[in-house]
């Protein structure tokens, strides 16, 4: 397969959140770029995900991670490698530390950004399961200003979100998340990888549990985490989970052995935070 020829596309470099804005209001089917890390690797198979595209690494204020009164706030340029280095995502989000750890290699890290890996959408997307399962806020602006999506209402189906095109991700918000936190992805090796299932849990008297790579979307476990919540065996909870995922066979595994280690990362996680 040949690599996408470049020559027709166009790249514009904002300066402000404003000027970005300005551009994808004026200028239709333009593509926001941050760590590249998905775009580039389209471009190098032969897809073409457009002709237009802006870049938004001059944002430096996006890249910020801050506390805004008690919710931790993760700019949408942070980085991988600015999650492992922030203290207060390491005091208040360990599962997003070691889901960061384990996203490609150092130079991914370094390069790919949170807000990328939401709007990329895969439901393989190792953090994507730490923001669901944490009730994290995905923070949008447009042009008529902020708008706050609770993240397990942010996607609409595969790679497909309630993001408008004018729009742009600015950051994530998380609240104060009581609870012992686990993470896990399973892939062909643990880093580098694309995971075949990855699993973010907080146990807590409501217990949030939250599975990608086995729907269309990252989901929540609603019936699972009521089963646990009402005190039902671990084995009655995995009855309610093989309703609430819809995996399929494609070419890194089976429908069956995702559906199969799912189960098993949902009983890890009981029996480890126990």
């Amino acid at each position: 397969m040949s690599r996408t020829d470049t020559r027709v596309f166009t790249l514009r470099r904002a300066r402000t959140l404003a000027g970005a804005l300005d551009i994808l209001a004026t200028e239709p089917g333009t593509i926001p770029l941050a760590g590249c890390t998905d775009v580039y690797v389209a471009l190098e198979f032969g897809a073409q995900p457009g002709t237009r595209y802006l870049d938004l690494s001059p944002l430096k204020a996006l890249k910020k991670i801050t506390l805004q009164g008690d919710m931790l706030s993760i700019g949408a340029l942070a980085s991988y490698t600015d999650v492992q280095g922030s203290r207060l995502v390491r005091q208040r989000l360990p599962m997003l530390v070691e889901a960061a750890r384990l996203v490609g290699g150092i130079q991914i890290q370094n390069r790919g950004t949170i807000g990328g890996n939401i709007a990329n959408g895969s439901p393989a997307g190792d953090a994507l399961p730490v923001f669901a399962a944490a009730d994290a806020v995905v923070v949008l602006h447009g042009p008529q200003g902020e708008r706050r999506v609770p993240f397990t209402q942010f996607y609409t189906g595969y790679r497909a979100s309630v993001r408008r095109a004018d729009e742009l991700i600015v950051a994530v918000e998380v609240p104060p998340v009581e609870g012992r936190q686990w993470f896990r992805k399973v892939g062909t090796r643990q880093a580098q990888a694309i995971s075949k299932v990855v699993f973010a849990g907080v146990r807590a008297a409501s217990p949030r549990l939250a599975l990608g790579s086995v729907a269309a979307t990252v989901v929540r476990l609603p019936r699972t985490e009521a089963a646990l919540a009402a005190g039902r065996t671990i084995d009655q909870a995995l009855v309610e989970l093989s309703g609430e995922i819809a995996p399929i066979d494609d070419v890194r595994s089976t429908a069956e052995y995702r559906r199969m280690v799912a189960q098993n990362l949902v009983r890890q996680f009981w029996e480890a935070t126990a």
